[in-house]
């Protein structure tokens, strides 16, 4: 059975080793390899690539944020030029990018779990609508999003 992983910034944050932001890095990188042996293909979101970038540009003295940068778009520009383990999804268009902003009202209203009071991001929305073209798109395999938040590891597809 094939696998397709879309990576949440929690887990790139930990593969990039970002400083203050790799507290799971030893599991990450463990899971990341199990993932590997077993043949998964690794998608990269739009978001988790702006929210990565975004948490190194808030991070540390500006030594470690440009260090880790430099590894950032190392990670990055391999992804884009098929040199890396993952791939940049295929970034959403305008109309996407407007149905999503139209859904995110609803989906900021509402707790994310009962015990979580608070509403889904507009990341994390995004990220969930790539799972869901992912999950028409590669509906024979195993789909699921590689987060260390609860509330994502919860969308996962078995193969139909």
């Amino acid at each position: 059975m094939s696998s397709v992983c879309l990576i949440d910034t929690s887990i790139f944050l930990n593969l990039l080793d970002v400083p203050n932001c790799n507290e799971s890095k030893e599991k990450v990188t463990e899971d990341f390899k199990t993932y590997v042996e077993a043949g998964c293909t690794f998608l990269l979101p739009m978001v988790t690539i702006v929210e990565t970038g975004n948490h190194i540009a808030q991070n540390g003295d500006g030594n470690i944020r440009r260090t880790t940068a430099q590894r950032f778009v190392v990670a990055v520009k391999a992804a884009f030029s098929g040199e890396a383990p993952w791939q940049p999804v295929v970034f959403p268009d305008m109309k996407e990018i407007l149905s999503w902003i139209e859904e995110f009202p609803d989906f900021a209203g509402r707790n994310k779990a009962h015990n979580k009071p608070e509403g889904t991001s507009f990341g994390d929305l995004s990220i969930i609508r790539e799972f869901d073209k992912a999950c028409d798109r590669f509906e024979m395999s195993e789909v699921f999003i590689w987060s260390l938040d609860s509330d994502l590891q919860s969308y996962h597809q078995q193969p139909r």
